[in-house]
């Protein structure tokens, strides 16, 4: 029978499928998502795709098999793991994360974003200088870890000479934003060519027209379907239903072309369709195992229902899903219990439990520990949700209920580790009437509050998290400092929005639980700390929070939580101790590189970017928020971008900084967390006395008057207040706010505090008095190495010389000021400094700058980080790019500048117009 061509009424697909080559032959990368039902057509298209591009790029395909997909890691075994020659050239933590992950190396479980790197690393030394296609097919069944890298990876091509192509039914949450393509129907006149050289006999219009609406163009349902019906059938249409979904329905027609093929042939089938290796030796030796011979494979090869090869495999992925559908339970265990024994206990010790698990149908406690034993090894390569499923499997296999009750609070546990909160709480429902240890009740408790949490993130959650943390005590104190620190993260970050009555029952709480005489450990004391401050109030908290920053200081970290290091960094900022700040920040950002725990490294570069500022070096601070981004755009980290707000309010960016506030305060109201609300005051206080409009300034700046107790960013809004309030002649706000400054500052004593305590003043004093102050203050931000602070007293030392006359004194203050502040870039505090200049009969130089506009966000990013003197290589593991992207965007970036070498970089971009908006 003659066969029509695949491309009928599918040339648009296959030109943009074309063009996606044609790209990757001129060195540019891409990817795409191709999608629509079973049987659409997609893999013909992928066919003649790679067909074509086969005498110009290298070719990799693979298929994922439904049966793997819980195993972690096993599609991107099948894509890459005869890529690995070249993973010597990969930066040792990339290189480790995927030995790791494909189980090469012992080590812990590996970061997915450090492996989502070393397989775009691959792809692209794969690639070489021949482009490299990449074809996934049946995307939709690989295993999540795998499509979490493959998706990590296609998001990142940019000029590697690398396109991957992934097909699916629908397209995954994973690889939502990827560019994509729609497989659609056929339309009617290309549907009747196919049905006629698909149908047995002639067809009646109407009966035609019926089938070809049945199908929907479907090419797969109008080849299939009048497969099984006999000529009667088809010219009188009364076997057509639309009743069953119609994937359903072409199985159900394949299954009835299967139907003739003597038994021994259809268990043969049945083996294959449970066999995700596409193993022909172990088809081999478990269709002996069965007694099946050669006869087997000769009627389903001329059946054309198997394709035995390099590899075995089906004509159509629905054929494997039917045959392994529509055979009974007691067929299924049959054949995995022949694919166990022949699967090699040493070789493959996973899939052979599964399969053993597979063939069994009573409680076996050997199956259900080789299980458990796999499920370490999967948490070993970083599958939380593999490791899941193994111990899920596992406790349904337990026979003891106390082994049961384990297997399923850790299945629970891999659960939520994985994602998936609500899965967890159905495992933990069905563990209620099993007998639990103490331990076991209180880490049920634990996982109930911890994922009840993630799903409603409402007021339910601190009281939870309380008693499960009370609860562990005396069974696991660790644990329940832990807990306990999560109640508190949860209690505290509604701030102002949040519910005081829980702040203050969980701070409570955690007092009674703690003893600050006895403790030395960094996480007892910085507990304890910040529930004195949120109970009692600073002066309370003072002397435990010191002691806990010195521990943290001294005392090597063995934990990375993102509360912890967000609690330790607020004593910092508290105790106005920059040496802390600096240090801790430095020290959480060398620990996630190096750990690639990248969910935790947008918390401590956030960190590092308050540091960075502090410093005045407002381009590095900058870099960091780029930084923050392109984790952010990978992960969907949820963290609000708190530092492009600070950094466009210093460099005056009214504009920018204004669209920050908006989208963070609505943020913040929607999550309930008063920390945003005093973030925007406090910037938007900087960002009006930069620009000298100082009425907003103060109105700003007043919203926080009610919350300075809270310290942090309501304590640092206090001293721009009294800089505002002194600006519109209010000195009885501006005394107002001094004095509440002076109750947050001096008690701490600090260097810092005591410069801060010293600008302030000199604001309300006069003559020298006011002088003396403002020259106390310079020396100590200088001690300090507060540059930003430095330039802001001169121009206010500045201003106060020339309001009493003194304009010589005056022009040395503000000329010291307007370099300080310009090379911090804070711009427009230079710019108030440049005005008072001018209107003291100085003429400035200002030199003439380009335009940021000319270079795109990521050229941006890359050529700051060039600036900073890291290599391409360095520059990719930054961004999560590739180093061949990174060397792309900065070819274009010297182009632009007009520059030859990376030493020009830090003149060029200093000339940069900073007040261009960026997003």
């Amino acid at each position: 029978m003659a066969h029509p061509t695949p491309l009928r009424g599918r040339r648009r697909e296959s030109a943009e499928l074309d063009t996606l080559v044609s790209r990757a032959r001129a060195g540019r990368s891409g990817a795409l998502v191709v999608s629509g039902e079973a049987g659409v057509g997609k893999t013909a298209l992928l066919d003649v795709m790679a067909a074509r591009a086969a005498d110009h790029v290298r070719v990799e395909r693979i298929v994922a098999q439904q049966s793997e997909m819980e195993l972690a890691y096993a599609g991107l075994h099948q894509l890459c793991g005869h890529m690995m020659g070249s993973a010597g050239v990969l930066p040792a933590p990339q290189r480790e994360a995927i030995e790791a992950a494909l189980g090469l190396r012992p080590a812990s479980a590996p970061s997915p974003f450090l492996v989502g790197l070393a397989l775009l690393g691959l792809l692209t030394e794969t690639a070489g200088d021949q482009a490299l296609l990449c074809v996934v097919d049946d995307a939709q069944w690989l295993d999540e870890a795998s499509a979490r890298a493959v998706a990590f990876a296609a998001r990142r091509l940019d000029a590697e000479g690398v396109v991957l192509v992934l097909s699916m039914r629908r397209v995954d949450e994973v690889f939502a934003g990827l560019p994509q393509l729609v497989v659609e129907g056929l339309a009617h006149r290309d549907a009747s060519d196919l049905l006629r050289l698909s149908a047995p006999g002639g067809l009646d219009r109407r009966v035609r027209d019926q089938l070809i609406a049945e199908a929907r163009g479907n090419p797969l349902a109008l080849r299939e379907l009048p497969r099984a019906l006999s000529p009667a059938e088809i010219a009188g249409g009364f076997a057509l239903t639309g009743s069953m979904p119609l994937e359903h329905r072409i199985e159900q027609s394949l299954l009835v072309q299967l139907e003739p093929l003597p038994p021994p042939a259809r268990l043969l089938l049945l083996l294959a369709a449970a066999d995700p290796t596409g193993d022909p030796g172990l088809l081999w030796r478990a269709s002996a195992a069965l007694g099946l011979g050669p006869d087997a494979f000769d009627a389903a090869k001329d059946a054309d229902a198997l394709v035995v090869g390099t590899r075995v495999g089906f004509r159509h992925p629905l054929v494997r899903s039917a045959v392994y559908r529509a055979a009974s339970p007691e067929e299924r265990r049959r054949v995995h219990a022949a694919l166990a024994d022949v699967t090699g206990a040493d070789q493959d010790p996973d899939r052979r439990a599964w399969h053993l698990a597979g063939a069994t149908l009573r409680p076996d406690e050997e199956v259900a520990a080789d299980l458990e034993r796999s499920a370490v090894r999967a948490r070993t390569r970083g599958g939380a949700a593999a490791a899941g499923a193994f111990l899920e499997r596992a406790a349904e296999l337990t026979p003891a209920p106390v082994d049961r009750g384990r297997r399923l609070i850790a299945a629970a546990g891999a659960k939520h580790d994985a994602g998936a909160p609500a899965a967890a709480l159905r495992l933990l429902d069905t563990a209620r009437d099993l007998p639990l240890t103490a331990l076991q009740d209180a880490l049920v408790a634990r996982l109930r509050a911890r994922a009840g949490y993630a799903l409603r993130r409402d007021s339910s959650g601190p009281p939870l998290l309380l008693a499960a943390a009370q609860g562990l005590e005396g069974l696991d104190r660790a644990l329940a400092r832990d807990t306990y620190i999560e109640a508190l993260a949860a209690a505290i970050y509604g701030g102002r929005l949040g519910d005081a009555e829980q702040v203050a029952a969980v701070s409570n709480a955690i007092l009674e639980a703690t003893d600050s005489e006895e403790s030395k450990s960094a996480r007892d004391l910085i507990l304890r700390g910040q529930a004195l401050l949120a109970a009692k109030g600073q002066e309370a908290a003072l002397d435990t929070l010191r002691r806990a920053q010195r521990a943290f200081l001294d005392q090597a970290p063995d934990s990375l939580g993102a509360h912890w290091m967000w609690f330790a960094s607020r004593a910092a900022q508290d105790l106005w101790d920059a040496h802390a700040l600096r240090a801790l920040a430095d020290r959480q950002v060398e620990l996630a590189r190096a750990g690639g725990i990248v969910t935790v490294l947008p918390i401590a570069l956030s960190l590092l970017m308050l540091a960075q500022t502090v410093d005045g070096d407002l381009d590095a601070a900058e870099a960091s928020c780029d930084e923050i981004d392109a984790i952010k755009d990978v992960t969907g980290n949820p963290l609000p971008q708190y530092g492009r707000l600070f950094l466009a309010a210093y460099r005056g960016r009214a504009e920018e900084a204004e669209r920050w506030a908006e989208r963070i305060r609505t943020d913040a109201h929607a999550r309930g967390e008063g920390y945003g609300l005093s973030a925007v005051n406090f910037s938007e206080a900087i960002l009006y006395n930069g620009l000298g409009r100082f009425t907003e300034a103060v109105a700003a700046g007043s919203r926080e008057l009610p919350y300075t107790h809270e310290l942090n960013h309501a304590m640092r809004t206090l001293l721009e207040l009294v800089e505002a309030a002194t600006h519109t002649g209010d000195t009885s706000l501006a005394e107002h706010a001094f004095e509440k400054l002076a109750g947050v500052t001096r008690p701490v004593g600090t260097n810092w505090a005591s410069a801060v305590l010293a600008m302030a003043e000199a604001q309300l004093r006069e003559g020298d008095a006011a002088g003396a102050l403002y020259e106390d203050a310079i020396d100590r931000f200088t001690c300090e190495r507060i540059p930003i602070m430095v330039g802001r007293c001169h121009l206010l030392y500045g201003e106060s010389l020339g309001r009493r006359g003194l304009h010589a004194e005056a022009r040395e203050q503000l000329r010291s000021a307007h370099t300080v502040l310009t090379e911090c870039g804070l711009d427009g505090f230079a710019r108030r400094a440049a005005e008072q200049l001018r209107a003291s009969g100085e003429t400035l130089r200002v030199p003439v700058r380009g335009s940021a506009a000319q270079l795109t966000n990521q050229e941006l990013n890359v050529a700051r980080l060039a600036r900073e003197g890291l290599t391409n290589r360095d520059i990719g593991a930054r961004l999560f790019i590739s180093a061949h992207t990174a060397e792309y965007h900065l070819r274009k970036v010297f182009t632009k500048l007009g520059i030859k070498r990376r030493t020009e970089l830090r003149t060029a971009l200093a000339e940069l117009d900073r007040s261009v908006p960026r997003p």
